[in-house]
C-alpha cells in the first residue's frame, strides 16, 4: 500500500482513498492501538473532549473549539467528513492545517501505518479512518496542541477516536442512522455511542429519548461516572431570532447567562451551544465560563453548510441534513432564519439512508424538488430518487436533473421566475453539501484550495474523498420551542 513515494497531495489523497473506505466497517481498535503504540501514545499527549451522537456533533465540536480558544487554548479539532478538502478533517486552532503539513505528517507516520498494515490485524489492513485518526493524533501532538476535540465518526466503542480516553464524553441527540452497523432502534444505537464513557471521565448528556437515556444512565453507572444532563445540570433557557442569528440565554454553571448572540439559525443550534459550553465547563472541572468569553467565542463560530447562505439574489442555502431527525431541525430552521415561498430543493441523498422517510420531511415545505446526485458510487441516482419522491409529492413537484451544478443553475433559474421571496436549499448529503459549496463558495475563498467536481462532461470520480456522508454527520436535533425550565426530556433522566 505505501510501496511508493508520494510527492504530492493528490496522489496522499487518493493512496488514502484505495484503503478500506468508512463506510465499510472493521469494527476493532486492534490496528489503531497498534499504531498509536508505535507512534508513542500521542493520543494521550492532552485532555480530550470527545464527541459523539447522530446529530449535532460537528457544530458542537466548533463552538467547543471556539469557547476553548477564546481561554488562550491552541485546540486540535479532529472532524468528520469533510466538504471539499481531506485537510478540513484536521484542524488547530480553528483552521485546517496546510497540506503541505498534512503530508510532511503522512510521509512522517507512513512507515508506521506500513508495519500494521503487513500484520493484517484480524485480516484487516488499516482503513481510510483509522490511518487519518492516526495522522490527527500525530499532528495534535507535534504542534503541540493543549486540548484535542474528537469528534466520531461512527458509533463509539469501537470507533477509532475511542482508542483515546475522553476527559469530558460529550453525546448529542440519538436517533436512527447507520442501521445497519449500529442497530435498529435508538437504544440498541445508543448502547454502541454509549462506549465513549468511560472510567474517570464526565459525560455531558444531551436531551434524549427515554429510552436512550435509559441507556446512557446505565452506562454511567456502569463505569462509576456522575453525568451532567441537560435540563436538570446544563441548558437552553431562552432564545429570539435575530439579524444574522439569534440571542440566546442559557444556564450554566454559574446559573443564567443570556444576551449572547449566536451567529447560527435554528434552535438546535443553541441547545449545541448550551451542551458545548457544559463540555468546556467540565474540563476545567466545573469552573464557570465568564459571560464575556462566552460571548467573544461565539462571535466568531462558523459552521459551514449548516443552513449557510452562499448566494443571493436569488438567495441559495446549504445544508448537510441527511436523516429525518435533521431534516426536521433543518426545515425549521429554514422556515424561522429565511421564509423562502416558495422553497426550490437541490435534493440528492446516499442509499444507505432513510430516503423515504428523509425525503417526506423535506417535502412539507418544498414547492419544487430538483433530484440530483453526488459525485459518489453511493448516491442514489437521480431517477431513483425522483420516483420515490414522485410517490410522496406526486409527478408536477419533482424533477430530475442528475449533475449538481445543472441543478444548481435549474433551481436559481425557477426562483428567478418566482420572483421575491423565492429561495433555494441544497441538501441531502455531505457530499452534496460540500460539492455545492466548492462550485458556489469556496473558489472565492483566500484561505484554502478546493477540489473541482465537475470535469467535462462527465463526474470526475477522484474527487470522491472517501466517505463523504458516510459518518454520523452533522445536522442536528429537533426540539420543542422552550420556555424557562420546562423542558420536552423532563423525566427521562430520572
Amino acid at each position: 500500500m505505501l510501496g511508493r513515494i508520494m510527492s504530492t497531495h493528490a496522489e496522499i489523497v487518493s493512496e488514502l482513498n484505495r484503503r478500506w473506505p468508512e463506510q465499510q466497517i472493521a469494527p476493532s481498535l486492534a490496528r489503531i492501538q497498534a499504531l498509536v503504540e508505535l507512534l508513542g501514545d500521542p493520543q494521550r499527549s492532552c485532555p480530550v473532549i470527545q464527541l459523539t451522537g447522530t446529530n449535532g456533533k460537528g457544530s458542537t465540536a466548533i463552538i467547543v473549539d471556539a469557547l476553548l480558544r477564546a481561554q488562550g487554548l491552541r485546540t486540535g479539532r479532529y472532524a468528520s467528513p469533510h466538504l471539499t478538502d481531506l485537510t478540513e478533517r484536521i484542524c488547530i486552532d480553528g483552521e485546517p492545517v496546510s497540506q503541505e503539513r498534512f503530508d510532511e505528517a503522512y510521509a512522517d507516520i507512513a512507515p508506521y501505518v506500513q508495519m500494521v498494515d503487513d500484520q493484517a490485524i484480524e485480516g484487516v489492513a488499516m482503513t481510510f479512518f483509522e490511518v487519518l485518526t492516526g495522522l490527527a493524533f500525530a499532528i495534535f501532538a507535534d504542534a503541540p496542541v493543549d486540548v484535542m476535540v474528537l469528534e466520531v465518526g461512527m458509533g463509539g466503542s469501537w470507533d477509532a477516536t475511542n482508542v483515546a480516553d475522553a476527559d469530558v464524553a460529550v453525546v448529542t441527540p440519538i436517533d436512527v442512522d447507520h442501521t445497519e452497523y449500529l442497530g435498529e432502534t435508538p437504544a440498541e444505537i445508543a448502547v454502541e455511542k454509549a462506549g465513549i464513557i468511560k472510567v474517570g471521565s464526565v459525560p455531558v448528556l444531551a436531551g434524549q429519548a427515554a429510552e436512550v437515556a435509559q441507556v446512557l444512565m446505565a452506562r454511567c453507572a456502569e463505569v462509576g461516572v456522575a453525568p451532567l444532563r441537560e435540563g436538570i445540570d446544563f441548558g437552553l433557557l431562552d432564545r429570539t431570532p435575530a439579524v444574522g442569528g439569534q440571542v440566546i440565554r442559557i444556564n450554566t454553571v454559574a446559573g443564567s447567562v443570556g444576551d449572547l448572540h449566536l451567529p447560527l439559525y435554528g434552535e438546535h443550534m443553541a441547545r449545541n451551544t448550551a451542551l458545548a459550553v457544559a463540555a468546556v465547563e467540565a474540563l476545567s472541572g466545573g469552573r464557570p465560563l465568564a459571560p464575556d468569553l462566552i460571548s467573544d467565542a461565539l462571535a466568531v463560530v462558523e459552521a459551514p453548510a449548516r443552513t449557510e447562505l452562499v448566494r443571493t439574489s436569488p438567495p441559495v442555502v446549504l445544508d448537510t441534513c441527511h436523516n429525518p431527525h435533521g431534516a426536521r431541525a433543518t426545515m425549521a430552521a429554514m422556515g424561522e432564519a429565511y421564509g423562502f415561498a416558495p422553497l426550490i430543493g437541490v435534493v440528492g441523498m446516499m442509499a444507505d439512508k432513510d430516503i423515504e422517510g428523509t425525503l417526506a420531511v423535506l417535502a412539507e415545505d418544498m414547492a419544487t424538488i430538483l433530484c440530483t446526485q453526488a459525485a459518489s458510487a453511493r448516491a442514489v441516482p437521480a431517477d431513483d430518487l425522483a420516483e420515490i419522491a414522485r410517490g410522496l409529492v406526486g409527478e408536477d413537484r419533482v424533477v430530475v436533473v442528475p449533475r449538481l451544478d445543472d441543478a444548481i443553475e435549474a433551481a436559481i433559474a425557477l426562483a428567478d421566475e418566482a420572483g421575491a421571496g423565492a429561495g433555494v436549499l441544497v441538501c441531502g448529503s455531505v457530499a452534496l453539501a460540500g460539492q455545492a459549496r466548492g462550485m458556489l463558495v469556496a473558489a472565492t475563498s483566500p484561505k484554502r484550495p478546493t477540489v473541482a467536481v465537475a470535469v467535462g462532461d462527465s463526474w470526475d470520480d477522484d474527487v470522491e474523498l472517501a466517505g463523504w456522508g458516510s459518518m454520523d454527520d452533522d445536522d442536528d436535533s429537533d426540539a420543542d420551542r422552550l420556555d424557562g425550565d420546562d423542558r420536552a426530556i423532563d423525566g427521562h433522566w430520572a
